[in-house]
């Protein structure tokens, strides 16, 4: 039985959770796929974009004043 509650796909800005308590920043978004990026790291592809948690969404992190 589902829940009913559908999981949101990240979308550019947002912050996300892409494996357990390691977050990064959606940079973009190419043909359907998700690019992270983090402080000192390269950007990167993410293969299954429904791994992905939505911590903060950018709305958010711009009204916190976080750009890092």
């Amino acid at each position: 039985m589902s829940s009913g509650k559908l999981k949101k796909l990240p979308e550019v800005g947002d912050e996300v959770e892409y494996a357990p308590g390691r977050m990064a920043i959606v940079t973009d978004i190419r043909e359907g796929i998700p690019y992270l990026r983090k402080p000192g790291i390269r950007e990167w592809r993410v293969q299954d974009p429904t791994s992905l948690t939505v911590m903060r969404t950018r709305a958010e992190r711009i009204a916190a004043n976080d750009f890092s």
